[in-house]
């Protein structure tokens, strides 16, 4: 029954609905901006909705080339010092570079073509004989790369080779690092910074440290060695042709078989001969590769008694002095691990460092003046200076440097 007496009436939301209708009428007939609020919306929706299709099918087309307008000009530049050249034309490359670099005149654009060559990645097992030519041919003469005007060019020419070590087989290798010695370390003594010059220093005391002790075999050999650069290299050449000769007989001792026995005889004997065939390989190459670490050594040392004579002439510089007197020092204490003559070079070294260490300390130069270097001449500065607590130096206190300066 309650049901019936409401059904006729209107909801109670209706009522409310149709105020909301007359109330937005009239308001619509107020304002007539409102109604055109509403569609903007879905016209902007519709607007970024259109242009969609065809910029996505632009960019479709032109992703390809749109990438390889933005980055494919440095990616270009790049291809083309890496891998655009072939192979052959490096190898000429190269070649050209190597005939050229053995003139000092012609050594610095020569050497900065090979750093080139070397940064493009250009160096690579199949190349690595032919840029080792150029740096074979670039020492030639193993003081030219203390020459004033061509350290800086030998300096970045052998500091980028190390970037191209991977390449080189063992004995190159031990070459780059006797080469390397006498253009980088030996070089970087003549700096004018202190901080690199200490820093070489101490990259000499440790190649000095890693020598091993010399023997008599090592004077021997050296000695050898200096006769043959007394003769000539036609003596050494011909001494060479002599050792192989020596040789051949042994391998032409066997007899033909005319008669054909060999066949006849077991075959044990082949496997005796192979075996001992490959015995005699294993040792010819184990005694090469003991003649190559003691050419190493041999010349890695002549490379380090170049460095301490480059940095004894230094000595009259005074931030130089006490590097040097280090330097020297360290040399002196492992002198067991050069040989004879060089071991005299070493002792005349420290014997004339010394004797400039004592007129030094006497005030004796060839100048006239007190020759000293920094750090002893603040020590005799300041060793009778008086410190106060509250004042700076020389204020009137008692307190003298000594204990801290020794």
């Amino acid at each position: 029954m309650g049901g019936d007496l409401f059904q006729d009436l209107p909801p109670p939301s209706a009522s409310q609905t149709q105020l909301q209708e007359l109330q937005s009428s009239t308001t619509v007939k107020e304002h007539s901006s409102n109604p055109p609020l509403e569609p903007p919306p879905p016209a902007l929706k519709s607007a970024l909705k259109r242009p969609k299709p065809p910029s996505s099918g632009e960019e479709s087309k032109p992703q390809v080339s749109a990438s390889a307008l933005a980055p494919a000009p440095g990616k270009r530049l790049r291809f083309k010092t890496t891998t655009d050249a072939s192979e052959t034309q490096v190898i000429e490359a190269m070649q050209k570079i190597a005939s050229h670099i053995k003139n000092s005149s012609k050594f610095s654009k020569a050497s900065k073509l090979a750093v080139q060559l070397i940064q493009a990645g250009s160096v690579n097992p199949a190349t690595s004989d032919h840029f080792f030519a150029i740096l074979e041919g670039a020492m030639s003469s193993p003081t030219t790369c203390n020459e004033a005007s061509l350290r800086a060019d030998y300096h970045a020419l052998f500091s980028a080779a190390q970037d191209a070590v991977e390449c080189l087989n063992k004995k190159q290798k031990n070459l780059l690092t006797i080469w390397t010695t006498r253009a980088v370390m030996a070089n970087d003594l003549f700096t004018d910074d202190s901080f690199v010059f200490s820093k070489a220093s101490g990259r000499i005391k440790e190649a000095i440290s890693s020598l091993p002790v010399a023997t008599k075999d090592d004077d021997e050999e050296e000695a050898a060695s200096l006769e043959e650069t007394e003769v000539g290299k036609a003596h050494g050449e011909s001494h060479r042709d002599n050792t192989s000769a020596s040789s051949i007989p042994e391998a032409k001792e066997e007899e033909p078989d005319p008669f054909g026995l060999d066949a006849l005889i077991p075959s044990t004997s082949k496997k005796d001969d192979t075996a001992k065939g490959k015995r005699e390989l294993v040792a010819k190459n184990k005694k090469s590769e003991e003649d190559e670490a003691r050419k190493f050594l041999r010349g890695q040392r002549e490379a380090l008694i170049s460095c301490l004579e480059i940095a004894a002439r230094r000595y009259k510089t005074p931030w130089c002095q006490t590097v040097i007197d280090i330097l020297v020092k360290h040399a002196s204490d492992n002198i067991s691990r050069f040989t004879s003559r060089q071991r005299d070079a070493i002792d005349k070294l420290w014997a004339s460092i010394r004797e400039q260490q004592i007129r030094r300390k006497q005030g004796k130069s060839v100048s006239g003046k007190l020759d000293v270097n920094g750090f002893e001449w603040l020590q005799e500065k300041y060793a009778n200076e008086k410190i106060s607590i509250r004042h700076s130096v020389s204020g009137g206190g008692e307190r003298r440097c000594e204990q801290w300066l020794g």
